[in-house]
C-alpha cells in the first residue's frame, strides 16, 4: 500500500473532532482558567519528556518543537478568559486538546508499541484536529491569535513522519520492518485497479474491492489523473449515490467525502448530485454515526448554493427535523453546518414552519418581524394551531415573537389581527410571556377593541377577552391603573363568554397582594351593585366567575357588605350553598358569608334558621373528591363563618353549634388543615372552651342513686364534662393537636393555639390546666413561640408560662430551657415584651424583683 493511501486509511480511522470519553475526567469540574494552567502544564511535562526520550530523539524533536508551539496559543486563550469562561463550546474544545496531550504522555513514557512512530503521528494529527475544534469555536478573539491557532493547524494536521530516513537503531529497523509488513500485507488483499476498472468495482465489487476502489479513485481525482468529463462518461456520480445507500459504515464515510471532493471541483458536479433521490440518500446519513452525520451536513450545506436543491431538501422527510436535532447537538462542526443551512432553507416559509414544529424558532421570528403582510399571517395562524410546551413557549418570547404579534394585532388588518390574537393566546400560557405582553402595552389595544362596536371586529372581542383573562393573572398588570374600572363598565355591553373573562380578569387583578387601591375604586363605582345581580344568572360560569369576585371584593368591607346585600341577596347565597353541586361555588358563598360582621345578631338568626351549620358540616364531612386547592379554600370559609356560631357570649348558639358535630369537625381540622384553616379552627375551640368551666357539672353528685359515668370526669375542669354539653378540650381530644400545632413550621395559627390552651389556665384551673399542657409534652411547644413567634403570639406564650411555672415541678424541669430563650428575649426582643418576660425571669430567679427591667 502507497503512502497516499495509508494516510487516508489513517484519516478514515481516526478524524475526529469532538472531545472522546477521554475528555470526562476531573478537568470538567474545574474554572476554564484552572484549565488551560492544567493544559500548559501538560505540554511541559510531554516536551520534556519528547526532549529526554532515549530513541526516535529525532522524530520526537520535531514532535516537541510541534507541542511548544501551544504555549503562546494557551496564553492568548488565557488573556481572553472573560469571553470564554461561560461559553461550552470553547470549554469542550480546550478539554479534547488537554484529553490528546495526556495521550502523548502516556505514550511517551511507555514506548513499547511497535507502531510507536506512527502513533506519534497519529497524536500530531488529533491535536491538530483539537486546535482546529478551538479556531472554530473562538469567534471573538483578535485576529492574530486566530491567525497563530490556524498556521499551527495547518502544520499539525499536515506532519508526517518518513519512518525509513529514521531508522539508525535496531529497534527503529524493526518498527520500520513490522510497517512494512503491514503494508504488504494490505497490498496483497488490495487490488490493483486501473483507471478504467475503477468506476466498474465502485458499481459491482463487494465491500472490500469497494474500499480499495474508493481510495484509488480518491488519489486519481487528488492527482488529476482523471477529468471531469471521465466522471462524467462513467456515471462515477450516480454510482455513489447507489452505493451510499447499501455500504457499510466505513465505506459510506468514503464515499460522501469523495462526493463532497467532486462538489467542490466545480459547478456541474453539484448540478449533477441535486437529484432528490441523490438529496434522500444522504439526508439518511443524517441519523448515522457521528463522523458520517458531520460530513452528510456538510455536503448538503456545498451543494444548498444550488435553489433547487434548498427547494427539494425541505421537501425530504425528515431532513428539517434532524438538522435541527444537529444544530443542537454536541459536535460543534455539525452544530454549526447544521445552523448555516437551515438559514439557507428558512428563505422558504414552508421550511420555516417545518423548524418551528421541530423546535427551531428563529425563522418563523423573523418572519413575525420582516416578512411579506401573508407571511406574518402564515406564521401566526401556524403557531396559534402548533401544541406548545413551555420550554418552547418560553424560546418564542425569548426569540422576540410576542413583540410583532402586538404590533399585527394593533395596527393590522382584520385577519391579521385575528391570527395575531390567536397566537398571542397560546404563547400567554406561560407567566414569562405574560410579563412580556403587558410591557409591550397590549392591554390598551385589548380594551379599546373591546369597546368598539364595529361589526367587522366583533369576533375578535372573545379571543380579545381571554387573553385580558390571562394577562390579568400578572400582578404586573396594575401598572394599567384604571384597567379594572374600564372592565367593569363593559360588563352589561358584552356576550356570556365575554362577561365571564371579564368576570375572572377582574377577580385577578383584585385578588393581587398590592391590589388595596384598586379593590377600593371598584366598591367606590359601585361594583358590588354590579355584581349581585349576576348571583341570578342561570349561566353557571358566570355566577360562579361574579361570586369568586364577590368574595375577594368582602374581604375588605364587611359593616357595607351587610347593607348592600339585603336580605334577598343573603338567601340567595345561602341557597347556593344547600343546592350548589360545585364546591369552588359553595367556597365562595360560604366565604362571602363569614366576611359579615359577627356582631349581626339578625343575620346570625338568620342563617341558624336556614340551618347553615348543618348543612357546612355535611359539605365539609361528606364532599366528593375535589381539586386540593378547592377543599383548602371550602375548609377557610367554613371555619371562618363556624367563628360566628361559636360566639362565647352565646351559650346557647353554642350548644346548638356542639348538638350538630361542629366540634369533632374542628379537631379534625386542627391536623388536616391549611394554617388559616387550623388558626380558624382552634378559635372556635377557644372561644367553646371559654365556657366549659362554668357549663363542667360538680363532682358531687347531687342525686347519689344515679352515679355519673366514670369516663366522665375532667382532671382540668375538676367535674364531669361532655363534648356536647360542656365543650371541653381535654375530652374532645384537642390539647394534642393544638400542641402540635405549635410544634410545627407554620406559626400562622401560634396566636389562636395559645389563646386555646390559656382558657386551660383559670384562677381556679390553672394547675390542673398546667399539669395537662405537661403531660402532654406542650410546655418546650410554648417555649419555642417565644424564638420564632409573632410579638402577639410570644405575649400569650409569656402569659402562659408566667401560669405554668407557678409550679415548682414545672420551673425545675423546664426553667433552665426556658431561661435561654427569656433572656435572649429580655435583651434583643420587642420592648413591649420586655416587661412581661422579667417578670418571668424573676420567677424563675434570675432577676431580682427591683430589676430596671420591670
Amino acid at each position: 500500500m502507497g503512502k497516499k493511501e495509508r494516510e487516508t486509511h489513517k484519516w478514515i480511522d481516526n478524524f475526529d473532532f469532538c472531545p472522546t470519553e477521554r475528555a470526562k475526567t476531573t478537568m470538567e469540574k474545574r474554572s476554564f482558567s484552572e484549565l488551560l494552567i492544567e493544559i500548559k502544564e501538560l505540554v511541559t511535562e510531554v516536551s520534556s519528556l519528547a526532549q529526554h526520550s532515549e530513541t526516535q530523539r529525532e522524530i520526537l524533536a520535531e514532535f516537541e518543537i510541534l507541542v511548544e508551539k501551544l504555549v503562546p496559543i494557551l496564553d492568548g486563550l488565557m488573556d481572553n478568559i472573560i469571553k470564554f469562561k461561560d461559553h461550552p463550546p470553547v470549554r469542550k474544545a480546550v478539554e479534547s486538546l488537554g484529553s490528546e496531550l495526556k495521550r502523548a504522555k502516556a505514550l511517551l513514557k511507555t514506548q513499547e508499541t511497535k507502531s510507536f512512530i506512527k502513533q506519534v503521528e497519529d497524536v500530531v494529527h488529533d491535536l491538530g484536529r483539537s486546535l482546529g475544534l478551538v479556531l472554530l469555536a473562538s469567534l471573538e478573539v483578535s485576529t492574530d491569535l486566530k491567525d497563530k491557532i490556524g498556521v499551527l493547524h495547518k502544520d499539525l494536521m499536515n506532519t508526517r513522519f518518513d519512518m525509513s530516513s529514521f531508522a539508525s537503531t535496531s529497534y527503529d529497523s524493526e518498527v520500520v520492518s513490522e510497517i512494512e509488513v503491514e503494508e504488504e500485507i494490505q497490498e496483497e488483499k488490495r487490488v490493483c485497479f486501473g483507471i478504467d476498472e475503477v468506476s466498474l468495482q465502485i458499481k459491482c465489487g463487494d465491500d472490500e474491492q469497494l474500499k480499495f476502489a474508493l481510495l484509488e479513485l480518491n488519489e486519481l481525482i487528488g492527482d488529476k489523473r482523471v477529468s471531469s468529463e471521465w466522471i462524467t462518461d462513467e456515471g462515477v456520480i450516480p454510482i455513489l449515490f447507489n452505493r451510499l445507500s447499501s455500504s457499510n459504515s466505513e465505506n459510506r464515510l468514503c464515499i460522501v467525502q469523495l462526493l463532497r471532493r467532486l462538489a467542490s471541483d466545480n459547478a456541474d458536479n453539484k448540478e449533477k448530485m441535486a437529484d432528490v433521490g441523490f438529496l434522500s440518500a444522504v439526508v439518511k446519513s443524517l441519523v448515522r454515526d457521528e463522523e458520517e452525520r458531520k460530513e452528510a451536513v456538510g455536503l448538503l450545506l456545498d451543494l444548498s448554493d444550488i435553489q433547487s436543491v434548498r427547494r427539494r431538501l425541505g421537501r425530504i422527510q425528515g431532513c428539517i427535523v434532524m438538522l435541527v436535532a444537529l444544530l443542537n447537538g454536541d459536535d460543534l462542526v455539525a452544530s454549526h453546518h447544521a445552523g448555516k443551512l437551515l438559514n439557507a432553507l428558512s428563505n422558504n416559509t414552508q421550511n420555516a414552519l417545518h423548524m418551528a414544529e421541530a423546535g427551531y424558532f428563529k425563522p418563523l421570528v423573523q418572519y413575525l418581524n420582516e416578512g411579506s403582510d401573508m407571511s406574518k399571517i402564515l406564521m401566526a395562524t401556524a403557531l396559534s394551531r402548533m401544541e406548545l410546551t413551555d420550554q418552547s413557549r418560553a424560546s418564542l418570547g425569548e426569540d422576540g415573537a410576542i413583540e410583532p404579534l402586538v404590533r399585527m394585532f394593533s395596527i393590522g388588518k382584520l385577519e391579521a389581527k385575528l391570527s395575531a390574537l390567536s397566537a398571542l393566546q397560546n404563547l400567554s400560557n406561560l407567566t414569562e410571556n405574560v410579563h412580556r405582553l403587558i410591557s409591550s402595552g397590549i392591554v390598551a389595544s385589548l380594551l379599546q377593541l373591546l369597546f368598539s362596536v364595529t361589526s367587522v371586529l366583533m369576533t375578535l372581542r372573545e379571543p380579545a377577552s381571554l387573553i385580558l383573562a390571562k394577562i390579568a393573572e400578572s400582578e404586573s398588570i396594575l401598572v394599567n391603573s384604571d384597567v379594572a374600572q374600564q372592565m367593569l363598565s363593559l360588563l352589561n355591553l358584552t356576550s356570556p363568554v365575554i362577561q365571564n373573562h371579564l368576570l375572572q380578569a377582574l377577580n385577578s387583578i383584585a385578588s393581587h397582594s398590592r391590589a388595596g387601591k384598586v379593590r377600593r375604586k371598584m366598591k367606590e363605582h359601585g361594583a358590588i351593585q354590579l355584581l349581585l345581580p349576576f348571583l341570578m344568572e342561570t349561566n353557571i360560569k358566570i355566577r360562579s366567575s361574579a361570586l369568586n369576585l364577590l368574595y375577594t371584593l368582602s374581604k375588605d368591607l364587611p359593616e357595607e357588605l351587610t347593607e348592600q346585600l339585603g336580605e334577598t341577596y343573603i338567601k340567595t347565597i345561602i341557597n347556593i350553598i344547600s343546592s350548589s353541586t360545585f364546591d369552588s361555588e359553595k367556597a365562595a358563598a360560604v366565604g362571602i358569608l363569614s366576611h359579615l360582621p359577627i356582631s349581626d345578631k339578625k343575620l346570625t338568626d338568620m342563617l341558624k334558621k336556614a340551618n347553615l351549620v348543618p348543612i357546612m358540616v355535611s359539605i365539609l364531612t361528606s364532599r366528593s373528591e375535589v381539586s386540593k386547592e378547592t377543599t383548602c379554600w371550602l375548609e377557610e370559609s367554613v371555619t371562618g363563618l363556624l367563628i360566628r356560631f361559636t360566639n362565647p357570649s352565646d351559650k346557647k348558639l353554642q350548644l346548638y353549634s356542639a348538638e350538630q358535630g361542629v366540634i369533632p369537625l374542628l379537631v379534625k381540622l386542627l391536623s388536616s388543615g391549611s394554617p388559616v384553616t387550623k388558626c380558624r379552627a382552634a378559635t372556635s375551640l377557644a372561644q367553646l372552651s371559654q365556657n366549659s368551666s362554668s357549663l363542667s357539672k360538680s363532682r358531687k353528685s347531687r342525686w347519689s342513686c344515679v352515679p355519673p359515668p366514670a369516663d366522665g370526669f375532667c382532671e382540668v375542669h375538676n367535674g364531669y364534662c361532655f363534648v356536647k354539653s360542656t365543650f371541653c378540650l381535654v375530652k374532645a381530644g384537642a390539647v394534642s393537636p393544638i400542641i402540635q400545632i405549635l410544634e410545627g413550621k407554620e406559626r400562622e395559627a401560634d396566636e389562636a393555639a395559645l389563646s386555646a390552651l390559656a382558657t386551660l389556665l383559670g384562677d381556679e384551673m390553672w394547675e390542673n390546666g398546667s399539669n395537662c399542657i405537661a403531660k402532654m409534652s406542650g410546655i418546650p411547644a410554648i417555649i419555642k413561640v417565644l424564638e420564632s413567634g409573632s410579638i402577639k403570639a410570644q405575649k400569650k406564650a409569656l402569659w402562659i408560662l408566667e401560669k405554668i411555672f407557678g409550679a415548682e415541678e414545672h420551673r425545675v424541669n423546664y426553667g433552665e430551657s426556658a431561661q435561654v430563650v427569656l433572656i435572649d428575649l429580655a435583651q434583643k426582643g420587642d420592648s413591649r415584651l420586655k416587661s412581661t418576660t422579667a417578670k418571668l425571669l424573676a420567677q424563675l430567679e434570675l432577676l431580682q424583683v427591683q430589676s430596671s427591667y420591670f
